[in-house]
C-alpha cells in the first residue's frame, strides 16, 4: 500500500485554500486541482510499504510537540503550484526526528530536502499571469497522520489508518 505521514489541515486552512484555488479558477489557471479533503502537508513520503503497522510504532516513538503553523508564501515545483507554510523550529526539528526513526526502523521514505508546503494544483497552465492571492490563516498542529493513498476512478483518495 501506498503510504505517507502528514499534517491534515483544519477546516479553516481547508476553506481559506479552497477560496484561493476558486480565485485561481476564476483567473483561467487550468490543471488538476486539489480536492479539499485531500489538501494537507507531507512530512515523509514512504510510498509502496507492507507494514502500515510499524509506521504507527515509529511514528509513536517520535514525540510531536504541539505548533503553529501559518500560511506563508507560494512556490512551485516545476509546473506543480504550491502554498508555502511555516511552523517555525519546532516543526523542523520534529522532521528531522520523525525521519531520523523512520530511517532507523528500516522504513523507506524519500529523502527529498523537506520543503513544507502544501500542493494546490498539479499540471498547471494558464493562458495569461495570475496572481496567487493567499490567505492569512493559521492553525495548531496537534497531530500528524499516516495516510494511505488509493486510486479511485483516476483519481488520488487519501484515508487516514
Amino acid at each position: 500500500m501506498r503510504l505517507f505521514i502528514a499534517v491534515m489541515l483544519s477546516e479553516e486552512l481547508q476553506k481559506a485554500f479552497v477560496g484561493c484555488m476558486h480565485d485561481l479558477k476564476k483567473q483561467g489557471v487550468e490543471g488538476n486541482y486539489t480536492p479539499a479533503q485531500n489538501l494537507h502537508m507531507t512530512l515523509a513520503f514512504i510510498g509502496e510499504y507492507s507494514n502500515p503497522e510499524k509506521v504507527k510504532r515509529v511514528m509513536e516513538a517520535a514525540p510531536l510537540p504541539p505548533f503553529r503553523l501559518a500560511v506563508s508564501e507560494k512556490g512551485n515545483f516545476g509546473n506543480i503550484l504550491w502554498a508555502g507554510v511555516k511552523g517555525g523550529q519546532k516543526l523542523n526539528a520534529y522532521v528531522k526526528e520523525l525521519r531520523k526513526a523512520l530511517q532507523e526502523a528500516g522504513i523507506p521514505f524519500e529523502k527529498d530536502k523537506f520543503v513544507p508546503h502544501i500542493t494546490l494544483i498539479r499540471k498547471t497552465s494558464a493562458r495569461k499571469p495570475y496572481q496567487v492571492r493567499l490567505p492569512k490563516a493559521e492553525m495548531t498542529v496537534k497531530k500528524v497522520s499516516l495516510m494511505r493513498s488509493e486510486i479511485q476512478n483516476g483519481k488520488p483518495v487519501y484515508r487516514e489508518l
